[in-house]
């Protein structure tokens, strides 16, 4: 299978950085959050020394293939993923709610979508059956000199806009944003003392994102305000245009996140 090596000015292929080695885990628990999210708790030895040191930060879940529960570990082949027989495996990459070293567990919480092997896994996972997590990938750095902050997301945005809450300092204005697809998708949030949160209901039949968009147009930014978003790829790149073009907004100051991709089943990104 050709793949897609980077290259270098001189165009010679240069081989990606290999991510961090996969910890085997097993299944501890399953439990429904809402109609449409499901918490999973994994936890094994393989857990030690894994630490998260900054928020919004995410894992990367290795899932057996879709209708199997045995768990089939890749090669990396210096620019991706794969299994013995060529294919590409099952990754999904999520933001852990929550990490308890001392006893060796990690919380997911996954969307359930109409399709997908991440959604496919957590309906019909049991105690036991068996994964991988990889990680820590890259999390958000806290600028505690900002005058303010916009946290907007989707329903897949919520574990990483929680973590935020919790770790943004107390004393600055935050203005949150959600756009849910259905009104049982509300949740409660980390206590911050200073902070607004605002759930953008989406109407039926809109495209993924149309809500949390037009939150993002209406919102009152001064000039200080840090900007942090997440959700469907394709609002994602509305939400930049509008950020660094419309408001000129400096680049710097906003971290903006393509999770997923409205109608592909493929890997979700820095979830």
């Amino acid at each position: 299978m050709a793949t897609n090596h980077a290259e270098t000015s001189h165009g010679e292929a240069r081989a990606r950085r290999e991510p961090p080695p996969f910890r085997h885990v097993t299944v501890h628990s399953i439990h429904h959050l809402t109609r449409h999210l499901v918490g999973v708790t994994v936890a094994g030895s393989d857990l030690q020394g894994l630490t998260i040191e900054q928020p919004a930060a995410s894992v990367r879940l290795l899932l057996p293939p879709p209708g199997r529960r045995e768990l089939i570990m890749p090669s990396w082949n210096g620019n991706e993923f794969l299994l013995p027989d060529g294919q590409r495996p099952a990754l999904r990459t999520f933001t852990p709610r929550r990490v308890r070293p001392g006893e060796v567990e990690l919380d997911l919480e996954i969307v359930i979508h109409d399709t997908g092997a991440a959604s496919e896994w957590a309906s019909t996972a049991a105690p036991g059956d068996s994964a991988a997590i990889s990680g820590p990938g890259r999390g958000y750095a806290v600028d505690h000199d900002a005058s303010a902050f916009l946290l907007a997301g989707d329903e897949t945005a919520i574990p990483a806009i929680s973590q935020l809450l919790e770790a943004l300092p107390t004393k600055t204005p935050v203005l949150v944003r959600i756009e849910v697809a259905h009104p049982d998708a509300r949740r409660a949030l980390p206590e911050h003392p200073r902070a607004t949160v605002e759930w953008c209901d989406l109407p039926p039949g809109s495209p993924p994102g149309d809500a949390l968009v037009s939150a993002v147009h209406s919102a009152d930014l001064d000039p200080g305000t840090r900007v942090w978003a997440a959700g469907e790829a394709g609002a994602m790149q509305r939400i930049r245009r509008h950020l660094f073009e419309d408001r000129a907004l400096p680049r710097a100051r906003a971290s903006v996140r393509g999770y997923w991709k409205h109608g592909r089943r493929g890997d979700s990104a820095d979830a």
